[in-house]
């Protein structure tokens, strides 16, 4: 059963001769313990389409539905409510709190989201697998961009949310965490039974997508299984 669904959406930027048509009638679901991927070239609606999908913006036209309710009919505080106990971010630009330490940014996740989150052990376990848990005591300034990355991952999986969205989540990450994080999020989808969707040029994760999707001009298209071997 489909945790999100986008029907027939569109969005428009600008007006008049400079309106410009990012998403072109998307139609787009995602299931529990599925891991998909949307690939496509800088400025072919990517981030456009994750975020809309979690619902950061709003479609020009069309119906986002989140756990069976449609995210355009919820008032501001109950899609607020709706995104922050059921979807996980993973941004491209980290948003990490520059005056908090990595193990503080955890703790506000907490403070935010007191219930539901993963165990102390759990968490523990996410940061050893990330590769992180030495550095619980830095702050974002002494951070390489790929530690950077890793922690923005450990900041959206300790709230443990039903849909993960993550926008190039390995840009900064060498191939041997490439596959780690790959490992990662399929982990997420087939015993966490996450719904997890990537948008990312990154053709490395494609060995770990259930299904690969290519948006091109604000389409999306499904690539056929011989196609994702390219």
């Amino acid at each position: 059963m489909a945790v999100i669904e986008l029907k027939n959406i569109n969005k428009y930027f600008g007006t008049g001769t400079s309106r410009v048509h990012v998403l072109s009638d998307i139609n787009f679901s995602a299931d529990k313990g599925e891991l998909i991927l949307v690939v496509g070239p800088s400025g072919s609606g990517k981030s456009t389409f994750l975020t809309i999908a979690g619902g950061l913006q709003t479609p020009s036209s069309g119906e986002v539905i989140v756990e069976n309710q449609s995210v355009e009919q919820l008032s501001k505080k109950r899609r607020d409510k709706l995104r922050l106990n059921h979807v996980g971010f993973v941004l491209q630009s980290y948003s990490l709190v520059p005056y908090l330490k990595v193990k503080e940014q955890l703790e506000f996740v907490g403070k935010v989201k007191p219930k539901g989150n993963l165990s102390k052990t759990e968490l523990q376990s996410l940061l050893s697998q990330l590769g992180i848990e030495d550095l619980v005591n830095k702050y974002p300034g002494e951070l390489s961009g790929g530690q950077t990355q890793r922690v923005a991952i450990a900041r959206a999986l300790y709230a443990n949310p039903e849909i993960v969205l993550a926008d190039e989540p390995t840009a900064a990450l060498d191939s041997a965490r490439v596959e780690e994080v790959g490992k990662l999020f399929k982990e997420l989808a087939d015993t966490r039974k996450k719904a997890v969707v990537i948008v990312t040029h990154d053709t490395r994760l494609m060995a770990f997508a259930d299904k690969t999707y290519e948006i091109m001009d604000g389409k999306l298209r499904l690539k056929q299984p011989s196609q994702t071997t390219e």
